[in-house]
């Protein structure tokens, strides 16, 4: 079973900054941060 990943508010911070300046689909820059498409998502609700 795999330990569930816990992110830094330094990197949801970044991980938000950069979505919004993307101009790829997020679920692109997921796959390049290494992270699900959804949890791009849930970072802007903190």
């Amino acid at each position: 079973m795999e330990k569930r990943r816990r992110f830094t508010a330094e990197f949801k911070r970044e991980a938000i900054r950069l979505l919004k300046a993307a101009k790829k689909p997020a679920a692109t820059l997921a796959r390049e941060l290494g992270v699900p498409r959804n949890r791009l998502y849930k970072c802007r609700w903190p």
